[in-house]
């Protein structure tokens, strides 16, 4: 998949889409937006479209979609669990927010991922004067 940086028209409309729950966490991801519930992330903006993650048994009925393929943002076939929706999807917003709906309900199903730890700031040595 060739790098296509993120329209910023698309941030405001998958904002909205997200669910109005408190376990939702936005954060920066690939130029754009992406969500986490319980530090799994189920959603996220990628070129001009969402990606979206799902439980295996419901990733078919998404690649079936017109457009969906499996996410790939590097482009060298190394494919993880995620589905790209089709492009088309930012102009539908009530079926952007029923995808995204999914990927929250499976995403909120998993295990909390423990938060991870924080490199410690190196101080530098300090130095004796003498």
């Amino acid at each position: 998949m060739a790098w296509v940086k993120v329209p910023r028209e698309h941030h405001p409309i998958f904002r909205a889409a997200l669910p109005k729950d408190p376990r939702v966490e936005t954060i920066q991801m690939f130029g754009g937006v992406a969500a986490n519930v319980n530090g799994n992330l189920f959603a996220g903006l990628f070129g001009r479209s969402t990606m979206v993650w799902l439980p295996e048994a419901e990733r078919a009925e998404a690649l079936a979609l017109p457009g969906a393929t499996m996410f790939d943002p590097m482009g060298n076939g190394r494919k993880g669990d995620k589905v790209m929706l089709p492009d088309r999807m930012m102009q539908a917003p009530a079926e952007l927010r029923r995808w995204i709906a999914r990927a929250f309900k499976g995403a909120a199903a998993l295990p909390k991922k423990a938060a991870k730890k924080k490199p410690k700031k190196k101080t530098p040595a300090k130095v004796s004067k003498k």
